[in-house]
């Protein structure tokens, strides 16, 4: 077996370092620039379930394949053909805060993609998605996170956009 020398270990790695990144770099949540959380796989909206049964039924519904909408680069499931329209209608109404994004991570000015979506609080008419179940209960208890969420998130999607 042939021995890589040290010069050619500076050319290869490097150059696969970049062809792996450029290959699997998109896969995650890159949508419109990152500004919408697809997970780092699948590349559906918040993890595929439907931001409209957080408002009509008071609680996190998967969505269907066979109900999809594309908005802001990234496609969007929902339950049922009435939500979907709804949506479509109205998407700022339903969507996520903070781009589907950790709210209790942006206030802390971290984009973290992976949240659960059985962790979610509707604050004044809009939806919050978070990590775990306590940082929904903890945004919710401590209204001055929310406030830095909101502080931090036009530095949170830079970072996003980049």
């Amino acid at each position: 077996m042939k021995k890589l020398s040290v010069i050619q270990h500076l050319i290869w790695v490097p150059a696969l370092l970049v062809f792996g990144f450029g290959l699997f770099g998109g896969s995650g949540s890159v949508h419109a620039g990152g500004l919408i959380n697809t997970g780092y796989f699948g590349g559906i909206a918040i993890k595929g379930y439907d931001p409209v049964a957080y408002f009509t039924k008071g609680r996190a519904m998967k969505g269907s394949e066979e109900f999809t909408h594309k908005w802001l680069g990234a496609p969007w499931h929902f339950a049922n053909s009435k939500h979907r329209d709804l949506f479509t209608a109205a998407p700022v109404k339903y969507a996520p805060q903070f781009g589907g994004y950790c709210a209790l991570g942006v206030a802390y000015g971290q984009n973290t993609a992976n949240i659960d979506p059985e962790a979610w609080r509707i604050i004044d008419g809009k939806l919050y998605l978070n990590y775990d179940k306590g940082s929904a209960a903890e945004l919710e208890e401590l209204p001055g996170e929310l406030t830095k969420a909101k502080t931090n998130w036009p530095k949170v999607k830079a970072k996003l956009a980049r």
